[in-house]
């Protein structure tokens, strides 16, 4: 803060189990990546090389040590973690993974099958010495799981030892979690909140529409992921109250006269 004034809300201090904030990486180059840092690590627990970017993105190791610096978490995207299971190459997954001393892992079955209890086992596996984000839900539009099977996989994949679980919605935000307009899926959103802890859980909320709703609906602190990196200050700035969408949320009621 700038300048100390009442009724901000409290944020969590990194390093944070809730009010994640993850970053999503599509391709950026080494510049950008300081750039991003020094505007906004303060406010970036993850950077998600996305998709299997981390398979061509150049001078991998600096990026990462940017990020790392910087006090980010950075990790490769649940694609590329898919590219090495459907080839059937999980060891080899391990060896890049090790190669550029990755820590946090993703482990997903969006654009391949993969048999859920094969996927617990693989999650099991590598939270012995890796940290796990599982992703449930699929990146193929008109693939979908009913809401009893989003709910058990999430918790199955925590029980393996999985340290989140994200919900998916792809880069778009018109998949998984919500409708191809990118409305939300509330009738889902509800039953996984129901039946899982909200801190275990990391909402892909690309759009802002969708990263106002999961602050209404849980608070400042939920977990938002597939963040645009010029994003995510002004989601920071949504979380603290200080934009349209979120104005009133955390002042006392004797202020909310003022409204327009």
């Amino acid at each position: 803060m700038n300048f100390e004034i009442p009724f901000i809300p409290d944020r969590t201090p990194k390093p944070r189990e809730s009010g994640l904030t993850m970053m999503m990486d599509k391709g950026l180059s080494l510049k950008e990546a300081e750039h991003f840092c020094a505007s906004s690590a303060t406010f970036t627990d993850l950077v998600k090389f996305g998709f299997g970017t981390s398979l061509i993105t150049r001078e991998l190791s600096q990026k990462i040590k940017i990020y790392r610096e910087a006090g980010i978490d950075p990790y490769f995207g649940g694609t590329l973690f898919e590219m090495f299971a459907v080839r059937e190459q999980l060891d080899e997954f391990k060896k890049f993974v090790d190669k550029f001393d990755i820590r946090t892992v993703e482990v997903s079955d969006g654009s391949m099958k993969i048999d859920p209890e094969e996927k617990v086992e693989m999650i099991a596996d590598l939270a012995r010495d890796k940290r796990v984000l599982s992703e449930v839900g699929t990146k193929v539009q008109g693939v979908s799981l009913s809401n009893e099977d989003w709910v058990k996989h999430m918790r199955s994949e925590l029980d393996a030892g999985a340290w989140k679980v994200i919900a998916e919605a792809r880069e778009s935000g018109t998949i998984g979690i919500y409708n191809s307009d990118g409305s939300a899926n509330r009738e889902l959103i509800d039953d996984i909140m129901e039946h899982v802890a909200v801190e275990d859980v990391l909402w892909e909320a690309p759009n802002k529409a969708q990263q106002v709703m999961f602050i209404k609906l849980v608070d400042q602190n939920v977990n938002l992921g597939n963040i645009a990196p010029d994003e995510v200050v002004s989601l920071e700035a949504l979380r603290c109250g200080m934009r349209g969408d979120t104005f009133f949320d955390y002042l006392p009621e004797k202020y909310h006269d003022k409204k327009l």
